[in-house]
């Protein structure tokens, strides 16, 4: 598990507003995810992949604010979503919406910690290569 923080989302709940408010405010690319009601958030520059370009910058997505998911969140990498769910819930945490396939890419969950925090977990279909 690496643990690291891999997105963010953010709610909305007026679309056209949130997208322009982060793009004047920060230059944010922000492009809609075909298929999808979601929006890919770039906060730096992108490999030919779509992958981030530089070391320690994160990119996002945005999305209708709607429960759970009404709120910020983090979303953290892991290998196994299914072990960390169970983890989490020894740990004082509980599962908010389980594991959930997302196209070909991977795999996401969300999580309460033991603050009541909203966390995501990201689970790649594809194992890293060393």
């Amino acid at each position: 598990m690496t643990g690291r923080v891999v997105h963010f989302e953010i709610p909305f709940d007026d679309g056209e507003r949130a997208r322009g408010f982060y793009r004047d405010a920060f230059g944010w690319d922000i492009q809609e995810m075909p298929g999808f009601e979601y929006f890919f958030v770039s906060t730096g520059p992108l490999t030919e992949q779509g992958m981030p370009a530089e070391p320690g910058y994160v990119g996002g997505g945005m999305m209708k604010r709607e429960s759970p998911i009404d709120r910020p969140v983090i979303t953290v990498d892991v290998d196994d979503i299914d072990a960390a769910l169970e983890k989490v819930a020894s740990l004082g945490g509980s599962t908010v919406l389980g594991k959930q396939e997302v196209g070909d890419m991977g795999f996401t969950a969300y999580l309460k910690d033991s603050e009541g925090n909203l966390i995501g977990l990201w689970q790649s279909a594809t194992p890293p290569t060393a």
